[in-house]
């Protein structure tokens, strides 16, 4: 794993864009775009769920708007908002369902076009998010194939030479090495990693929660985990699964001042 990348202890997982926020030298993850005042920075805004092997992209944004039509791209300055609050937003790609994967090296190499031109810093007359532009990609590969994700970071990273940073984010599944997303770890590329600990054995947490398996309450994270982990110079903070359940639980401001 990358000497430089973080990573944060991902005890609930999402369906939507990451936010990475900062927060008494931690942060905490999110995926959801509709938070940045509230919680701490990167998030996801969307995930791109088909892409690859010549396939019509599609970005799935669990019905908070039809990309269809250009029905998303107001979501653009509410992008630009969290960006102006110090807030990371990154397209997360792959996702647990979807069809999706990378055929050969010139297939990388499109998908990271395609990437660049409709939503970083590049140029296209579809940009499904508007105008805004996305401060990197974040890898949640949970099936396809294996192959050909360490060419699509090599390529995604080439970018930051045209100016601005792109960062490269992965969400790997516990067991090590991770079954999909390995190639680009390896790499060396990743600026962050949140570790998904829910879900997977032997990883994850006992108690049950809309993530099936793996969620740890609040007390027990505070008071028993994160004084172990915090002592890695790896450790960077806490990934949440979704914004509507922190809403109801109040789960993030009950453990910012601890991550």
């Amino acid at each position: 794993m990358a000497s430089n990348s973080f990573i944060s202890p991902a005890f609930l997982f999402s369906i939507i864009l990451t936010l990475v926020i900062s927060i008494n030298g931690g942060e905490i993850s999110i995926y959801l775009a509709d938070t940045c005042a509230s919680i701490v920075p990167p998030e996801t805004t969307t995930f791109l769920c088909v892409f690859g092997n010549g396939q019509a992209p599609v970005i799935n944004l669990n019905d908070h708007c039809d990309p269809s039509g250009g029905g998303c791209t107001g979501l653009s300055s509410e992008i630009k908002s969290c960006q102006a609050r110090g807030v990371k937003v990154m397209l997360s790609i792959g996702g647990g369902a979807g069809s999706y994967y990378l055929a050969s090296a010139k297939d990388a190499r499109e998908v990271a076009t395609y990437l660049w031109n409709n939503f970083l810093g590049g140029h296209s007359s579809s940009r499904p998010l508007g105008d805004a532009v996305l401060n990197g990609i974040d890898f949640v590969i949970e099936g396809g194939t294996s192959q050909h994700w360490d060419d699509l970071a090599r390529y995604k990273s080439a970018y930051s030479r045209r100016g601005k940073k792109v960062y490269l984010t992965a969400a790997p599944q516990c067991p090590c090495p991770d079954a999909w997303v390995g190639g680009a770890l390896q790499t060396g590329l990743c600026d962050y990693v949140w570790v998904q600990f829910y879900n997977n054995l032997p990883c994850e947490y006992s108690s049950g929660d809309v993530a099936n398996n793996g969620f740890i309450p609040a007390s027990d994270l505070t008071f028993k985990v994160l004084p172990a982990i915090k002592r890695s110079a790896k450790h960077g903070g806490v990934m949440l699964w979704s914004k509507y359940y922190d809403d109801q639980t109040g789960y993030s401001s009950s453990i910012k001042h601890s991550v």
